[in-house]
């Protein structure tokens, strides 16, 4: 039986010389590349953050800027007024963090997504595209396919899952066009790199180019497949125009390269000639051993191929840390619960 994605041939809509586009998230490092693309192709763009996560310098001088927290409903009434696109991409990405701070990032992907959704929908957007996360999948057989009955480990998996429902409900119900995006483990340049709770890629670069041997939880044995934000933003654009995607969940990134957080570790290494003798630490609760999504879905709906490899994705990273300087970490969150299963890297600070 052929799914109705596995149609080849496909009807696109109409793509008008001008669309206003919200961004959540537009300060952080996906909302910001997101909204410098769609600015080059002559769009408005308008977006908000909190700059928990997101930095002032990385929204485009020439996009609409509002520092808000997507859970404030007026807020968010007020600034997608007029709006044709919504993109949601902000989010408290911690999903290791969410075992140990659950009420922060449960808040900011629930509420804070029914929020944004409500006010799209009251103000007539036309389709709403949500960034949810690999995290969904759980510990599913890889790689991941959409078709997988979702297994959320954490409460961040469980947040997001619960954002997609929430998504799904409304816009059925309102007759709102919806697309459910799953990045998986993006890297590149403007991704912040001294926040000692995510990205690890990040974290490993910030701490060898200080002479700091990398910190890897467990036996290094997990596995990931990282995702360069150019080849991300091609799918979460083409996600604007298509009809083939109304109402479907698509993993979007390359499905190449699966490595496990060692081969990271001995990749970064030899890229910036460090010698590598890595920090070995207990591992994390809940964390997923092997994560990896197929791509096969975004090549039928999207004629998604993946542009850039992993070494040339780590290299742009090096090189835009190195252009902007080495960072002390920044614990800039609060761990609402401290236990003997917390990791000592946040408890004692050891980034």
């Amino acid at each position: 039986m052929i799914k109705s994605w596995e149609i080849t041939c496909f009807h696109e809509v109409d793509q008008p010389e001008s669309m206003r586009i919200f961004i959540s998230g537009i300060a952080g490092f996906l909302g910001s590349h997101l909204a410098e693309h769609f600015l080059k192709d002559g769009h408005e763009v308008v977006g908000c953050d909190t700059l928990l996560g997101g930095e002032l310098i990385n929204v485009p001088t020439e996009a609409e800027f509002h520092q808000y927290d997507i859970s404030r409903h007026d807020s968010m009434l007020k600034i997608t007024k007029g709006c044709d696109v919504v993109y949601h991409a902000a989010a408290t990405a911690y999903e290791g963090l969410s075992v140990f701070s659950p009420h922060l990032i449960v808040e900011n992907i629930v509420t804070g997504s029914t929020s944004l959704f409500s006010a799209a929908i009251a103000n007539g957007v036309r389709r709403i595209i949500f960034c949810s996360s690999m995290a969904r999948y759980g510990t599913n057989e890889v790689p991941f396919k959409e078709s997988y009955l979702p297994k959320p480990q954490d409460p961040y998996g469980i947040a997001k899952l619960s954002a997609e429902n929430i998504l799904r409900n409304l816009c059925e119900i309102h007759n709102v066009e919806y697309v459910i995006a799953v990045p998986h483990n993006i890297i590149g340049p403007r991704q912040k790199y001294d926040d000692p709770y995510r990205n690890v890629a990040s974290i490993m670069i910030n701490m060898m180019l200080q002479g700091r041997q990398p910190i890897i939880y467990g036996d290094g044995g997990q596995k990931r497949c990282f995702s360069f934000v150019d080849d991300d933003i091609y799918c979460l654009k083409e996600m604007v125009y298509r009809d083939n995607v109304l109402g479907e969940i698509i993993n979007i990134g390359p499905d190449e390269d699966f490595i496990s957080i060692n081969t990271l570790a001995e990749t970064l290494a030899e890229l910036l000639n460090f010698d590598l003798k890595p920090v070995y630490v207990t591992g994390r609760p809940q964390e997923v051993q092997l994560a990896t999504c197929s791509a096969d879905k975004a090549r039928q709906l999207l004629g998604y191929q993946t542009k850039t490899t992993l070494k040339e994705g780590l290299q742009a990273m090096i090189d835009y840390i190195k252009t902007n300087g080495t960072r002390k970490f920044r614990y800039h969150l609060d761990l609402e619960i401290i236990s003997d299963k917390t990791p000592k890297t946040w408890t004692n600070k050891m980034f």
